[in-house]
């Protein structure tokens, strides 16, 4: 078996106010492997978002370890952590999170410039990847233009400009109704395999999760192999 590109051992996340001691993640351990697909479900508050940013290198867990590529992740310093970030790791949110006052191929543009490309290099990739998405139409068009369905495949698209190995989805369709929620979770899918991408997508749709070329669930601050329930628990 391959070596996965993406390892959690001991993921630890505890928050702590006035007082209050809150157990998010609890010794959380998950693989990733190379261009698979896995569903992630658990009910709300499991901690699914607190997982993925970290795994993302968002933010630092209170314990515990995040390896990409063979590399320990959290040893690594800020400044290459986030060089991690750009060019290994693509990340889609629930609410898209694009800017509002650039158009969507400058929206898909912005991280390739940032990753050094020229700006005709930019323009060209973001085109290519907006156009794989049904968004040949839509270029010049500002978020605001779009429709819900519309602005997530755009930060589909920007998530995946720079053809990271890995692909972290936090509810990608979670604010969407159920028709468009079923077309973005296939460009989505369409895109990573497309693109080779190994990604951990966190659905509270159990059968967009089946989809995946496996499902996990996060419960008790754990990560185990799903058992098919009827409901994510």
């Amino acid at each position: 078996m391959s070596e996965p590109v993406l390892s959690l051992r001991g993921l630890s996340r505890i928050y702590e106010t006035e007082g209050e001691r809150l157990v998010v993640l609890d010794g959380a351990d998950f693989d990733l492997f190379p261009g698979e697909l896995v569903g992630l479900v658990g009910p709300s508050g499991s901690g699914k978002s607190s997982l993925l940013h970290a795994a993302a290198l968002l933010e630092k867990p209170t314990a515990g370890s995040v390896t990409i590529a063979g590399r320990d992740a959290l040893a690594l310093s800020e400044a290459q952590r986030t060089a991690v970030r750009r060019s290994q790791i693509g990340f889609v949110y629930q609410f898209h999170h694009l800017m509002p006052e650039l158009d969507a191929l400058e929206n898909v543009a912005l991280p390739r410039r940032i990753a050094g490309a020229s700006a005709a290099q930019a323009r060209s990739d973001a085109k290519e990847r907006l156009v794989s998405l049904g968004l040949e139409g839509r270029l010049n068009h500002r978020p605001g233009q779009l429709s819900g369905g519309e602005q997530q495949r755009v930060a589909i698209a920007r998530a995946l400009v720079n053809r990271p190995a890995i692909v972290l989805a936090d509810e990608p369709t979670g604010n969407l109704d159920p028709t468009t929620s079923d077309q973005v979770f296939a460009a989505l899918e369409a895109a990573c395999r497309e693109a080779g991408a190994a990604a951990l997508i966190a659905t509270h749709n159990f059968a967009l999760a089946e989809r995946m070329d496996r499902v996990v669930t996060l419960k008790n601050g754990a990560i185990t192999a799903w058992a098919g329930e009827t409901e994510p628990a």
